[in-house]
């Protein structure tokens, strides 16, 4: 019997929480729960179902706890969900969730937009919530995403230092791993690269995945700096659905099909299925039916003679 191929890089699929909190319409629980089973079956290993928020934030995340339930009918899936604040990660840890992911920005104005705290206060809630995580449920792990980490819509600049400092900070808070993301699509590759280099220089393999936006174009070309310095597990949304709603201009996740075929064609293993992958789209239109959904490999179809 042949062994199964490890993948070389891990898809995390965020559509089920970045993507549909960013759209106006609220998805059907039963269209969730279809579209969660079609990405499951495309061979994605990692999904980030939900986040915890009050349902009058954010109406469309109301259900998460019950995707959250159907998620863990599936053997081999990290179902994760992202929590803001310490009352959030206890109903995650509840709920039985693999993985925390706790928003903190490298920005202070989107900090405050965001969460409404300032930097130091998240770096002393990501304290709290390893604090309550090691008290309930010591095998889950928490990553603190580190948003706007190339540029702010709100702010602008942003400095490398505060996000080096950013990334040290909620490591020492007890962070398992810490990742950049491109919430505003304001980066560039030669400027992943070098990020991504200082915050492995500082925290190591504690350097977690590379968050990316189209929203300029360059999503995939981002990706694939932050593989060049050793980043291996990649965020993205099916169809590139989602942005931020708390950033404004924020548009456009990287496509999952893209990225899976980018790296599939280069001869990086995913473990995604790519046809299985284009028919997950079916569940996720049907669910948004007036949504539109983009990606350039769906458009175009795999090439002749594709393996």
């Amino acid at each position: 019997m042949m062994a199964t191929r490890l993948p070389e890089v891990l898809i995390s699929e965020v559509g089920l929480r970045d993507g549909l909190q960013s759209v106006k319409a609220t998805m059907a629980t039963a269209d969730k729960l279809a579209w969660l089973d079609a990405l499951v079956a495309a061979g994605l290993q990692e999904l980030e179902v939900g986040s915890f928020v009050p349902a009058k934030l954010l109406p469309q995340m109301a259900d998460t706890a019950e995707v959250v339930r159907h998620a863990l009918t599936h053997s081999g899936l990290t179902v994760m969900a992202l929590v803001p604040n310490v009352r959030g990660a206890e109903a995650a840890l509840r709920a039985g969730v693999h993985k925390l992911t706790i928003p903190v920005s490298a920005s202070a104005a989107h900090s405050m937009a965001n969460v409404r705290k300032t930097r130091e206060e998240m770096v002393a809630e990501v304290r709290a919530i390893v604090a309550l995580k090691n008290q309930l449920a010591p095998h889950v792990k928490v990553e603190a995403g580190i948003s706007t980490a190339f540029g702010c819509t709100l702010q602008g600049d942003v400095s490398e230092d505060d996000v080096v400092w950013l990334a040290e900070s909620v490591v020492q808070a007890g962070a398992d791993e810490t990742g950049l993301s491109d919430t505003t699509g304001m980066a560039n590759p030669a400027q992943v690269r070098r990020l991504f280099q200082r915050v492995r220089t500082a925290i190591g393999e504690r350097t977690g995945a590379a968050h990316m936006h189209n929203t300029r174009g360059l999503g995939l070309a981002n990706c694939l700096a932050a593989y060049d310095v050793g980043v291996r597990t990649f965020d993205s949304s099916l169809a590139g659905l989602g942005g931020c709603p708390y950033a404004p201009g924020a548009s456009g996740n990287v496509v999952t099909e893209d990225l899976v075929f980018m790296f599939e064609a280069m001869g990086i293993h995913t473990g995604v299925n790519l046809e299985r992958l284009f028919a997950a789209r079916a569940p996720l239109q049907h669910g948004l039916p007036h949504e539109p959904l983009y990606g350039m490999t769906p458009e175009a179809g795999l090439p002749k003679g594709w393996i």
